[in-house]
């Protein structure tokens, strides 16, 4: 084993020396290469990191949600509907949701108002999410006026601004009280917009939500595992517009790689004719080649992966973000959490470096197996 270390060693040695011969060709192609791993690396981490963000956040969220149809879009819920859910067997707590959308003419954005009971706001109180604070420049104490259903002006008092932790759903979100939100949009007392439940063994969400369907057959039944897989979906269809259009950078790599699979140069050639002729095995010279192009491209996705996490988890993820995160006005601000996935390595690695290696070892294999002269002459 020492002996094979040395010659491992020797080898590197040399392949080093070489590399460092033709520095402004191999600099040259370590940047586009660093820059292909680079911008992919970018996307993939960004894309898991809100897929898992995404998953994290909606791990609390209702395990069915229920919405009445009429004439296939989402009308309002009858108050009696939620006896009729709570006699559904397998139901376990039934209760109505108040929410709905605002368009703020002075931002040209949409806003997501909601009644949480929980907070216990008084009718002229409201919570605001961080994104809408900092593009309205409003704080705890400032005053909201809304503009009601009947024309009418609904000054509300702004009594807390939502954490940024959880800015990724609360960019846009609005808090208020059931009697602020039933006058902002004059909406009776015996109507909700839709309605959540608990089911009192999650295995049977399903088999629930198809009972529901049976007793209300103009209502939809949303699974949490539904949304979920919506939101991996969305993340998944805009991930793959990313790789479409970086799909002009990956056509240029793989015209360079065939460029280097199609032959060496004819110093490469006299080189490689030279060792042959000096005493080299062709096993020597393909384990030289294959030290070649392994430092260049491993270097080069170390390089390019480095900066992308850096990019993406440190430095605001601003390269993709509006392809991913979507656009709007009022844009969401957080960290992602970083994380690993050793399988997307895999897969980085396996598109970036493998075939590079490959177009590495073709051509060095083709001249080491040729006569020494032959190459030479070459």
């Amino acid at each position: 084993m020492p002996a094979f270390l040395e010659r491992q060693k020797y080898l590197l040695d040399y392949t080093l020396a070489a590399l460092l011969r033709r520095k402004t060709r191999n600099f040259g192609l370590l940047l586009v290469y660093t820059l292909l791993v680079f911008l992919f690396a970018s996307a993939l981490l960004l894309g898991q990191g809100l897929r898992r963000e995404a998953a994290v956040l909606l791990q609390d969220a209702p395990e069915v949600i229920v919405q009445r149809l009429t004439a296939g879009r989402h009308d309002l819920l009858p108050v009696a509907w939620l006896d009729s859910l709570r006699r559904i067997r397998g139901v376990g707590a039934v209760q109505g949701r108040l929410w709905g959308y605002y368009y703020d003419p002075a931002v040209k954005a949409n806003y997501t108002l909601m009644v949480a009971p929980e907070r216990g706001l008084a009718a002229d109180e409201i919570l605001i999410g961080a994104a809408l604070a900092r593009v309205r420049q409003l704080g705890v104490g400032d005053y909201l006026g809304l503009r009601a259903a009947n024309g009418q002006p609904l000054p509300l008092k702004i009594t807390g601004v939502l954490e940024s932790a959880s800015e990724l759903l609360s960019a846009d979100l609005m808090l208020l009280s059931e009697a602020g939100f039933r006058a902002l949009f004059n909406l009776p007392p015996d109507q909700y917009t839709d309605a959540v439940l608990t089911v009192r063994n999650p295995r049977e969400a399903r088999t629930v939500a198809e009972k529901i369907t049976l007793a209300l057959p103009n209502s939809r039944p949303i699974l949490r595992a539904e949304i979920l897989r919506t939101y991996d979906a969305v993340f998944n269809w805009r991930e793959g517009m990313a790789f479409v259009w970086l799909g002009a950078l990956l056509l240029a790599f793989a015209i360079l790689a065939w460029d280097k699979a199609a032959g060496l140069s004819a110093e490469e050639k006299r080189e490689i004719g030279i060792l042959k002729a000096i005493g080299w095995e062709t096993g020597d010279i393909l384990r030289m080649k294959l030290w070649e192009g392994a430092l260049l491209s491993l270097t080069a996705f170390l390089a390019g992966y480095a900066l992308a996490w850096w990019q993406v988890f440190h430095g605001g993820a601003r390269l993709f973000a509006p392809v991913l995160k979507g656009w709007a006005v009022l844009y969401p601000d957080f960290r992602l959490t970083p994380t690993v996935d050793p399988r997307q390595i895999l897969v980085l690695l396996a598109v970036t470096v493998l075939p590079y290696i490959l177009a590495t070892l073709i051509p060095g294999w083709r001249a080491a197996i040729a006569d020494p002269d032959a190459v030479m002459r070459g």
